[in-house]
């Protein structure tokens, strides 16, 4: 079971939010979701590109007892994949962008195969959302950062989604830490929520 440790770690993009934002200390459990919530504007996505090794940043992150600075930033997201709000796409069609195809886990999602075949112009937000988490999940990471995974989803393709991700995390023993600001959500996937306060400063929440 690999977990991933972070160890004060703050993020360096220039920014008031920054310089208020208390540095974070966790340890991320395998198999287990840890929630992040805080206002909107209050760095949690900051953190989570700090811990993918997207933005500058202070502190150490982990996986395993593997260094986030013993590797690349490429590599080390090949580990620890990190999911935005909203998805890049840039090619033409939805299967331009896929390396592996996991059909099981389109299906899961409510998609048939030829969703591989639909132009991009066509899908909505949330079918690009499902989609990306597909497309992540099938490069096999170690640990998932997902930010605000169900934003744009109805009630029944969240829960799919929760369990999707639920089912991957068990069968990898892959840590998550999953930023929502719905706290019913939260309530059913995680027993430690992770809360950034509007004065910068970070309270764990266990249940």
């Amino acid at each position: 079971m690999a977990d991933l440790v972070i160890s004060n770690l703050r993020s360096r993009v220039p920014g008031l939010v920054v310089q208020r934002l208390a540095a974070l200390n966790l340890c991320l459990h395998g198999a287990e979701i840890t929630g992040l919530n805080g206002p909107s504007g209050s760095g949690k996505s900051l953190l989570l590109r700090a811990i993918a090794d997207l933005d500058p940043s202070m502190g150490e992150v982990s996986l395993a007892d593997c260094s986030r600075t013993s590797m690349a930033g490429h590599e080390w997201r090949k580990k620890v994949a990190y999911l935005p709000a909203e998805s890049g796409w840039w090619f033409e069609t939805v299967g331009e962008h896929f390396l592996q195809t996991d059909i099981a886990s389109l299906q899961k999602l409510g998609f048939e195969a030829d969703v591989l075949s639909w132009k991009i112009t066509r899908i909505s937000s949330g079918e690009k959302q499902r989609l990306a988490l597909v497309r992540s999940l099938s490069r096999e990471p170690e640990a998932l950062l997902l930010d605000e995974p169900t934003a744009a989803l109805d009630e029944s393709h969240t829960l799919n989604v929760e369990q999707l991700v639920s089912d991957y995390m068990k069968q990898r023993n892959a840590p998550v830490f999953w930023v929502s600001h719905d706290p019913g959500q939260l309530n059913r996937l995680t027993r430690c929520i992770i809360n950034i306060q509007s004065d910068g400063s970070i309270r764990e929440q266990v249940r």
